[in-house]
């Protein structure tokens, strides 16, 4: 219990830790710009990839995108045809089946760069009647290319290539390319979403934002750059936009050739429609990876229906208004890293206390991971990781070094506090007395009065023994008491300062030594002083500094007569003053004791100065005597 107690005292004295920039802003900066390093240099880009696939999967399920229809070819209809690949006169028949609903697109994501013996013509004869249908090809990237069915022009040829990422993954769509001849050439998707859209009446024309990206009506297809989102110098050649795949376990139709030879399909599912045809049968090598997907484990999505999602999105874009997936730009993305950077350092100033710190940190880093969920059900794809990262390292992790700091500097700062209260409790009570019972026993001209001895013996006892019930007094936390002398009255650190002081005045100018004897006249003066900026503690050293002076006085100021005491506030600053009119300078034997060069006392004096921002001074006065003065400058409201 009490080492929680610690705990958050020592956060909240963390605020103003925080306000020095070394101790927080700094170190908080330097964690944050090393987060944006390690992202610059790609170490975020696999987990970002796999927060990516992860929020597209956790999407709600949209509606089934009917313009889509995706005849599959399993490993049931290649057993059926009992051959492989398609023979020609099948895909040709297929063709016919489909052209009696009038599809608008037909794509076919099957190779036919080789003629065959039999039943190719077929084949050759559907392609040429039926001007919506598209074939494919392959370019590669090192020079292992497949071409497209030999009598296809070129306009209704698009390519089937995409882009895989270091993990084997599939995010993005390549949409167009020049090829080596400078021909520019389509993807396949680009191809059959033109067709479809042309009959709409929304011609693919450059962008007016990017002159180099592709439109269709108002809406310009994101390009892909090599920076975006969480990619780090990626290639991104050509033209390329991410996949915004369609969520759901029925992002579009799909059904198995079979159905359509039999005439199993309704027409309306054809009628106006984007057909693609393509082999999903695992057997076959035309598999990709995708973990965006519902229901799909890894290398479990065949590339038709990649083709089918790329189709659908653009669709969707051009005439739902459904978002394209995108990102801030690059410094967009740092700012937005430093911006959570920043708030995790904030957030520590803010919180009184630990545990409702730790609550309000864990519920913005969830809010942080809602809002990038969010932006994404959008199309923003914003930094998750780096920024999280930063604003836990410095929400929880710098706040915990700090703290563990301030807990070692509160515990040392307590040891000193007790060596303090210690020393003050000795010095200004028993070694008081001690130093007056060893100064009538080392007078050789003075016969010792053993009565007087033996009390004064008896009181240094009692006030030895009672220094421990006035520390454990005095280090209570929050205590409001000082006692000046083990006999003494109480004295309330709550009272006004110039009120407080006079009662130090009081109690100590009764004390029994042998200089206050001889004193004739009191000069003291004691008025109002700005104390509204003083804590307990400071105003507790401020009666022991008076009651040192005092005792200084009554121990060595020999001869003295008159004593002025001065406690007050002049227009810019709080003055404490002592002045006797006695010698400086005592003979002890063969020792000089010099007033002026003091000991611990005024060390801590001098150190209550400078605590206080102000000035401690002790010179002699002319003729005779001793002045002792600490001086502070008034603490102006703000």
């Amino acid at each position: 219990m009490a080492h929680n107690t610690n705990i958050t005292l020592a956060w909240q004295h963390l605020p103003n830790s925080l306000k020095n920039w070394q101790l927080s802003i700094l170190p908080g900066l330097t964690l944050t710009g090393l987060i944006i390093i390690v992202r610059l240099l790609g170490v975020f880009q696999a987990i970002e990839w796999r927060t990516l696939d992860l929020f597209l999967r956790l999407r709600s399920a949209e509606t089934t995108d009917t313009r889509v229809l995706v005849v599959a070819i399993d490993e049931t209809d290649i057993q059926n045809l009992g051959t492989y690949p398609l023979p020609g006169q099948t895909l040709a028949t297929l063709l016919r089946q489909l052209d009696q609903y009038q599809p608008r697109a037909v794509g076919i994501d099957i190779f036919r760069d080789l003629p065959e013996k039999s039943g190719n013509q077929d084949f050759v004869e559907a392609l040429a009647d039926l001007p919506y249908v598209f074939g494919i090809e392959f370019l590669g990237q090192t020079g292992e290319s497949i071409g497209p069915p030999p009598t296809l022009p070129y306009e209704r040829v698009g390519f089937s290539d995409y882009p895989l990422d270091d993990d084997g993954a599939v995010r993005r769509s390549l949409l167009g390319r020049p090829k080596d001849s400078g021909v520019y050439q389509f993807s396949l998707a680009m191809r059959l979403t033109s067709e479809y859209l042309r009959h709409e009446g929304i011609p693919l024309e450059n962008g007016l934002k990017n002159p180099d990206s592709m439109r269709f009506g108002a809406v310009e297809i994101e390009p892909f750059y090599p920076n975006t989102g969480g990619y780090v110098r990626a290639d991104a050649n050509a033209q390329q936009t991410l996949i915004n795949f369609r969520s759901g376990p029925a992002p579009f139709r799909m059904v198995p050739l079979r159905d359509v030879l039999a005439d199993n399909v309704s027409p309306s599912w054809i009628k106006d429609s984007v057909i693609l045809i393509g082999i999903i049968s695992p057997g076959h090598k035309d598999n990709v990876t995708s973990a965006a997907l519902v229901g799909k484990n890894p290398g479990a999505v065949s590339g038709v229906e990649i083709h089918a999602h790329v189709v659908s999105q653009i669709l969707s874009a051009v005439l739902d208004n459904r978002p394209l997936l995108r990102s801030l730009p690059d410094i967009g993305e740092y700012l937005w890293i430093l911006w959570w950077g920043i708030a995790g350092i904030v957030l520590v100033g803010v919180v009184p206390t630990p545990s409702r710190h730790l609550i309000l940190v864990l519920m913005t880093g969830v809010g942080l991971v809602f809002t990038s969920y969010v932006a994404l059900s959008v199309g923003w794809w914003l930094p998750l990781e780096p920024p999280l990262i930063a604003f836990l390292l410095n929400g929880l992790v710098l706040p915990g070094i700090l703290l563990y700091d301030q807990m070692l500097r509160s515990r040392i700062e307590a040891g000193q506090r007790v060596i303090r209260h210690t020393y003050n409790a000795v010095h200004n009570g028993p070694l008081q007395t001690l130093a007056l019972i060893l100064k009538d026993v080392d007078d050789p001209d003075k016969t010792i009065d053993r009565p007087q001895l033996s009390a004064k013996l008896d009181q240094l006892n009692q006030e030895i023994r009672a220094v421990y019930n006035t520390l454990e007094e005095e280090l209570k936390p929050q205590n409001n008491q000082l006692h000046l002398q083990s006999q003494g009255p109480t004295l309330d650190l709550d009272m006004v300062l110039h009120e407080l002081l006079y009662e130090v005045f009081e109690q100590t100018i009764q004390r029994d030594f042998p200089h206050f004897k001889s004193i004739k006249f009191n000069v003291v003066q004691f008025e109002s002083m700005e104390d509204s900026r003083l804590g307990r503690e400071e105003k507790r050293y401020l009666c022991r500094f008076l009651e040192e002076a005092l005792c200084n006085v009554g121990r060595y100021a020999q001869g003295a007569t008159k004593l002025t005491v001065n406690c007050l506030a002049t227009e810019n600053e709080n003055l404490i003053l002592v002045q006797d009119n006695g010698k400086t300078v005592l003979k002890d034997d063969s020792k000089y004791i010099n007033r002026l060069e003091g000991g611990r006392g005024t060390w801590q004096a001098q150190q209550l100065a400078h605590h206080l921002k102000g000035q401690f001074k002790r010179f002699s006065v002319s003729p005779h005597g001793t002045c002792c003065e600490l001086r502070w400058p008034i603490s102006k409201p703000r």
